[in-house]
């Protein structure tokens, strides 16, 4: 079974969300972890932008990158630039390495704007995934 891990700076929205999807649509197939080079809270608002699209993330937690540090993956994705910028290579060269770096939501202070901005990125990041889906599996 192949192994991805998530990289984003807090883990605690786009890769919470990448792995949401991840794991629903690789059921049998990948063991999906994600992990932050900081760790943050969840964001509620993914919980709830998530649970919209019928995908539950709520009793994910978040994890900071070294605790994964034994794991050998197969695939590492990087969902921000910082992440990709600051992850450690504490990982297999032999892991397949991707980056996208998705707009980051829980900036928005405007709140007439904020639904909109989780919307755009989940729905950005399920296209990822899907398409990551369809290449590798």
């Amino acid at each position: 079974m192949k192994k991805i891990l998530v990289l984003c700076t807090g883990n605690s929205c786009r890769s919470q969300i990448a792995e949401g999807y991840l794991k629903g649509f690789l059921v049998g197939k990948a063991q999906v972890y994600s992990a932050g080079v900081k760790n943050h809270a969840i964001n509620e608002k993914a919980i709830k932008i998530m649970k919209d699209d019928g995908v539950d993330i709520s009793q994910n937690e978040s994890n900071h990158v070294s605790e994964y540090e034994h794991i050998n993956f197969d695939f590492i994705i990087t969902v921000c630039d910082h992440a990709h910028e600051t992850c450690p290579n504490l990982f297999s060269k032999k892991a397949i390495r991707i980056h996208k770096n998705f707009f980051d939501p829980s900036k928005i202070v405007d709140k007439e704007k904020i639904i909109f901005g989780f919307e755009k990125c989940r729905n950005e990041i399920k296209k990822f995934c899907q398409e990551f889906c369809a290449t590798y599996f």
